[in-house]
C-alpha cells in the first residue's frame, strides 16, 4: 500500500489531517495508537516502517492479556507525520469523527539484529512479525499474525506472555498521551466549533421520503424442517453461504452489523462505503458472499 491511496481518500482543504509525505525517525522506530470515533469506535494501531506508518484498525482495541487475541484489519499506509494528529475530521469526509493519540512510544524487533527495520519489513511480508513496544500504556512483546484463508487484510494483534502481561483492561486508561483529554472531551469541544464555510456539506437526503432515522432490526432466522414443501404463498431462494448482514442507513451515518449486532464496518468497509450512496434512511437485510467462477458462494 502506498501514500497515494491515503491522499486519494482525503480532501485536505477540508480536513486538518497531514498530507501524505514520507518521513523517518532519527533514532528508534516509533509506534502510535489513535483512538478514533468514526461511524464506530476503534483503535488505529500504527508502526513506523519504510518511511510510513503501517496501519491496522483494531475494533476492540489492543489488550495486555495474552488470552485475548484482537482482530486487526490492515488499512492504507499513513504518513509519518500522522503520529501527532489529534482532532476532528469533518462530517462528509473519509473517517469523519474525533481522534486522540491514545498511546505512543518506540518499538523494535523482538530479536537482536543489525537492521531491525529490515527484519520487520521482511516479517511483515511473511505475515508474522513480533516486536517489543515501549509505550506509555502498551509495553512488552506483541505479535501481528496474518490470518490465512480469511479476508486479505485480516490479522490478529496478540500480547505475548511476559512481565508486562496483565488481565487488567488497559482501555480503561482513556486519556490522550499528548493532550491528556478524553475522546468525549474532544467531542464536546468539537460541537462548539462553528463549521468553516468551505466545509463539504453532508449528502442531502430526500426529506419527503426518508423517515427521521433508522435503527437496527434483529433479523428473522430460518427454521429447519424434516420435509420440503410447495406453497404459492411462499417465495423460495438459494441459501447463500456467507455472512448475514444488516445495514442501518441514516443521513449522516451508515452502520453495518452482523445478525447479533456486531459491527461489520471495519471488516467489510468497502460495502459500508458503497451504502453511503443510498439517498434514503433505510434498513437493509442481506448476505455478504464471495462467489466462485460458477456463481457458487463459499464461506
Amino acid at each position: 500500500m502506498s501514500l497515494s491511496k491515503y491522499n486519494q481518500k482525503r480532501d485536505f482543504k477540508q480536513t486538518q489531517e497531514p498530507k501524505g509525505k514520507m518521513g523517518k525517525s532519527e533514532n528508534e522506530l516509533i509506534f502510535v495508537v489513535q483512538k478514533h470515533a468514526a461511524s464506530h469506535l476503534h483503535y488505529d494501531f500504527r508502526l513506523e516502517m519504510d518511511g510510513v506508518l503501517k496501519s491496522w484498525a483494531v475494533p476492540k482495541g489492543p489488550s495486555m492479556d495474552p488470552e485475548l487475541k484482537r482482530l486487526a484489519m490492515m488499512v492504507e499506509d499513513h504518513p509519518y507525520s500522522y503520529k501527532d494528529f489529534e482532532g476532528t475530521i469533518p462530517t462528509g469526509n473519509y473517517g469523519a469523527g474525533n481522534v486522540i493519540v491514545w498511546d505512543n512510544g518506540t518499538y523494535t524487533s523482538d530479536e537482536p539484529t543489525e537492521n531491525p527495520e529490515k527484519k520487520l519489513l521482511d516479517d511483515l511480508k511473511k505475515g508474522h512479525l513480533s516486536f517489543i513496544l515501549k509505550g506509555d500504556k502498551l509495553k512488552g512483546e506483541f505479535s501481528l499474525v496474518k490470518l490465512k484463508g480469511k479476508q486479505e487484510n485480516a490479522w490478529l494483534l496478540i500480547k505475548k506472555k511476559d512481565q508486562d502481561a496483565t488481565e487488567t483492561d488497559i482501555l480503561g486508561q482513556n486519556k490522550s498521551v499528548l493532550s491528556r483529554r478524553t475522546l468525549e472531551e474532544l467531542e464536546e469541544k468539537s460541537k462548539k466549533v462553528i463549521p468553516n464555510e468551505t466545509t463539504k456539506p453532508a449528502i442531502k437526503r430526500n426529506a419527503k421520503t426518508s423517515p427521521a432515522s433508522a435503527s437496527f432490526i434483529k433479523p428473522m432466522l430460518a427454521d429447519t424442517k424434516a420435509d420440503s414443501f410447495d406453497d404459492s404463498d411462499w417465495v423460495f431462494e438459494n441459501k447463500y453461504d456467507g455472512y448475514r448482514a444488516i445495514a442501518v442507513i441514516n443521513p449522516d451515518d451508515v452502520a453495518l452489523f452482523s445478525r447479533n449486532k456486531i459491527s461489520f464496518n471495519v471488516p467489510f468497509k468497502p460495502i459500508a462505503d458503497e451504502l453511503q450512496k443510498i439517498d434514503h434512511a433505510a434498513v437493509l437485510d442481506g448476505e455478504i458472499v464471495v462467489e466462485d467462477e460458477n456463481g457458487k458462494a463459499s464461506f
